[in-house]
């Protein structure tokens, strides 16, 4: 079978088996960063499903605008607001607030380069989506300085409604025949057939989404791993307070790798560094697959894209944060039984 509809096959599948698993998770234990993961895996198995079957039968315009919908606005900001939600607690907020400032100025960017090549989105749309993605970088900024617990809510606020507008003006904006727009070299689909002015609505959701999910985990595995502590940052809540806490951290965790290697070979490191390393990597593949089509190389996005979920997933298992137990979803048949529990968030 063609790699490029068996991968986006197994990809959703995996996806929806995630989701139910994480879904039974949340049921028994409620747990905000459970729920929204599980919609972000149920936006997965729905982009990678229109991919599939694309490939297999054919692209229409209810299709390509499904895959639009799920896919640009949905995946990517879920998955890394639920890991928002788990390091709530934590000053992982500022990074948080950094990604939707960087968004928009990508935004910003792609509107000007849509311009350049004939296509540019109206000054108010632009100016609206740049003032809104800077709004909530000093929103989230705010909120994790004053009450750090309400950082998460408050990226909630300006990721899930955006989104679901996004979505919305994904199914209804008029598309020119025949309704879709695929990638020359391997059939897979490109956002090209979208009008500028939606299309530049997009970085918010994946930029601070992907940040959030890959560096989050890295975070995660940070805090639980042996620490060298090589750098402070005690800057007495001055405005230098973050960007070197920031390097801190960075330093600190490079200082650390040979610790955790000991640790690990002598059985001793925490289960939960080497889950969010996973994670990590899980969130990075299709990042880079995903960022290398721009550029003319596509012929890995869908091996990305399987490489991701696949990493995430066994990430996931491996986590005690989300999983207490592996049992068959809303089942009391327990697979297998963890000890502990307790989230990242220190």
């Amino acid at each position: 079978m063609d790699p490029n509809v068996l991968l986006p096959f197994g990809s959703s599948a995996l996806s929806f088996v995630f989701a139910a698993l994480v879904a039974d998770q949340w049921w028994r234990r409620r747990q905000p960063y459970q729920l929204v993961w599980t919609l972000g895996m149920l936006w997965y198995g729905i982009g990678a499903g229109t991919e599939f079957l694309g490939g297999a039968f054919g692209w229409n315009e209810a299709l390509y605008r499904t895959w639009y919908a799920f896919g640009a606005f949905g995946v990517a900001a879920y998955l890394g607001l639920g890991t928002i939600f788990l390091l709530n607690r934590t000053r992982f907020g500022y990074f948080v607030a950094l990604s939707f400032a960087l968004a928009a100025l990508f935004s910003f960017l792609a509107a000007s380069r849509y311009a350049r090549e004939g296509s540019p989105a109206a000054d108010a749309i632009v100016l609206a989506v740049v003032g809104i993605a800077l709004v909530a970088a000093v929103a989230v900024a705010v909120a994790t300085r004053v009450r750090r617990q309400s950082m998460a809510p408050v990226a909630a606020g300006f990721l899930i409604p955006g989104s679901v507008v996004a979505a919305v003006l994904a199914f209804v904006v008029p598309l020119d025949a025949p309704g879709f727009a695929l990638d020359a070299l391997n059939g897979a689909p490109i956002g090209a057939a979208f009008p500028a002015g939606l299309r530049i609505v997009t970085p918010p959701f994946n930029i601070v989404g992907a940040f959030a999910l890959i560096f989050g985990a890295a975070y995660s595995a940070y805090i639980f791993m042996p620490k060298r502590r090589i750098m402070r940052a005690d800057t007495r809540g001055g405005l230098a307070a973050g960007p070197l806490r920031g390097i801190a951290v960075v330093v600190n965790a490079f200082g650390s790798l040979p610790s955790a290697w000991r640790a690990l070979r002598a059985g001793e490191l925490n289960s939960r560094v080497p889950a969010t390393l996973l994670i990590a990597l899980g969130g990075f593949f299709p990042s880079i697959a995903d960022g290398l089509t721009r550029f003319g190389v596509t012929w890995g996005l869908f091996l990305g894209q399987f490489i991701g979920v696949l990493l995430i997933f066994l990430g996931f298992l491996v986590s005690i944060e989300v999983f207490s137990d592996v049992r068959l979803p809303f089942t009391r048949i327990v697979l297998r039984r963890r000890d502990g529990g307790g989230q990242a968030a220190g």
